[in-house]
């Protein structure tokens, strides 16, 4: 007869220090157990925040101001979030005074680098700070002023680098949050940005954030984006994160 009173150790259990993924949570009866039940429901509401969180513009463009470059704040055509995540197209062109100031803040410039809230204020809020604070002494290049953009959506970072003049674009956004990380920053890198440009002209890094990728780390693999780029004159598909195999 089986000793039942033996704890049976589940293979999964292991794996837990290496992911934040729902593995090994163990069962009760064909359900899982209440502690975990209540977790998986406090991060979906987190992750509910973070989609209709707000973005800290006055807070965000105080902390900019350190950094001794010129600010732009912009708006996309989405007037509120529910406009922002009924029409995702909205969030991809410029408001009519944006595109004003764009035209009077322009000059031929290597890089544009974008803030904007996408789809989580709070990653924008928390840690587009800290990142930035690692990849700008990394980026000895002309740079635009840097945008802080509010409803935003990737393909606006075209309009907004193109308008600019800027050779590159590069736009930090908060991605869309899963149930282990509302506050994971995406940087987009577009060579030659253009309004009509596709996913597949973009280089993303993604998962930005202190339980992720590291900020250091992040800004170098972008540096080592931004180099590429320019010396190939191309994003996307065609440029390859070989950093690693550097590394080696």
């Amino acid at each position: 007869m089986k000793d039942l009173s033996k704890k049976i150790t589940d293979p999964w259990e292991s794996l837990k220090e290496f992911t934040a993924a729902r593995i090994a949570m163990g069962r009760v009866g064909s359900s899982i157990p209440l502690k975990q039940s209540l977790e998986f429901k406090l991060a979906h509401a987190h992750a509910r925040d973070a989609v209709y969180s707000v973005l800290d513009v006055d807070g965000l463009l105080e902390s900019i101001k350190t950094f001794g470059l010129p600010r732009l704040k912009l708006h996309s055509q989405a007037e509120n979030r529910h406009q922002y995540l009924q029409r995702p197209d909205y969030g991809r062109l410029l408001d009519d005074a944006s595109v004003l100031l764009i035209n009077e803040s322009a000059y031929p410039c290597d890089i544009c680098i974008i803030i904007a809230d996408g789809l989580s204020a709070t990653a924008i809020n928390e840690n587009a700070i800290p990142l930035l604070d690692a990849l700008l002494p990394l980026l000895r290049y002309k740079l635009s002023p840097i945008c802080l953009a509010e409803q935003a959506r990737v393909g606006l970072s075209d309009h907004i680098a193109h308008g600019l003049q800027a050779q590159l674009c590069i736009m930090l956004i908060g991605e869309r949050p899963g149930l282990s990380s509302a506050d994971s920053i995406g940087a987009y890198l577009t060579y030659n940005p253009q309004p009509g440009l596709t996913d597949e002209m973009r280089n993303c890094v993604s998962n930005i954030r202190p339980e992720g990728l590291p900020f250091d780390q992040a800004a170098q693999k972008i540096f080592y984006l931004v180099q590429e780029a320019f010396r190939l004159q191309l994003s996307g598909v065609n440029l390859k994160d070989n950093s690693g195999l550097l590394d080696g």
